[in-house]
């Protein structure tokens, strides 16, 4: 019998990773959400996450972890 690990959503798991670290979600744009300290995180088909900040990109993310800490020390 083969057992596959289920796929998780990119942007479920994002916003699941949001609202655990606390962080604001100020709007939800499809695969666009703005947070705060003008941050948008985009959720690229290929599951990893481009953070931008007044439309620069910053750095793109692996790991949704990673992610929130950066924003959190914003």
């Amino acid at each position: 019998m083969n057992h596959q690990e289920p796929e998780i959503d990119p942007k479920a798991l994002l916003l699941f990773a949001l609202q655990h670290f606390d962080i604001a979600i100020l709007a939800d744009n499809g695969k666009y959400v703005e947070v705060p300290n003008d941050y948008t995180i985009e959720v690229e088909t290929n599951g990893v996450y481009r953070l931008t900040h007044l439309g620069k990109v910053i750095a793109p993310f692996a790991d949704v972890e990673t992610l929130c800490h950066f924003v959190k020390l914003g």
